[in-house]
């Protein structure tokens, strides 16, 4: 199962969207879950890129005017994917 950790700027962005928001959000959040538990990438819908000009950074679109940017940490548990 993966895990993940939540930055400061995330929680301020979350807090200032909407409940209709933060579901469609947490809809593409679950996408991205089975994604990475399937390990075989993740789905075109998500439309996920490296973020041009910040190595290991990559963002993840989850409406047509909502894009979530996150990269990859250690997990405390040996062997799962850690998204920060």
């Amino acid at each position: 199962m993966p895990t993940y950790e939540r930055e400061l700027s995330f929680v301020r962005d979350w807090l200032a969207l909407s409940r209709d928001r933060r579901g469609l959000f947490m809809k593409a959040v679950a996408k991205m879950v089975i994604d990475l538990q399937a390990g075989t990438g993740f789905c075109k819908g998500l439309r996920v890129k490296g973020v041009q000009g910040y190595p290991d950074v990559y963002e993840m679109t989850w409406a047509p005017d909502g894009r979530a940017t996150f990269h990859y940490g250690t997990s405390p548990h040996p062997g799962d994917t850690h998204i920060v």
